[in-house]
């Protein structure tokens, strides 16, 4: 099935454009401590495949703080059957590097 690495640019365009669904795979202090703005909560230390947030036509992409538990995600995902393939290679330390927006809720 393979691994699609995202940059923060298409990241934000799919946030902009509404095509895709950031699924933030961090611990939930990591997540109420600032993340992407529009992402969702669904640590990878509860992970459940069959519970992945519904994406109303949107592509979910997983997000972590740097890429590795969003390549674990991806890994748990397919091995459920889930045709989840996208991640944000930079995850939350790029998204903070680059001086992006981050929310708080």
């Amino acid at each position: 099935m393979g691994i699609v690495d995202l940059d923060a640019e298409e990241v934000k365009s799919g946030l902009a454009d509404g095509s895709i669904l950031v699924v933030d795979v961090r611990e939930p202090h990591e997540f109420a401590a600032g993340h992407i703005p529009g992402a969702v909560s669904f640590p990878l230390s509860t992970f459940d495949p069959r519970l992945l947030p519904e994406a109303g036509g949107r592509r979910l992409v997983f997000s972590c703080a740097a890429g590795v538990r969003s390549e674990k995600a991806i890994t748990l995902a397919q091995a459920f059957g889930c045709d989840v393939h996208a991640h944000y290679r930079g995850g939350f330390k790029d998204w903070v590097a680059r001086g992006e927006e981050i929310a708080y809720d």
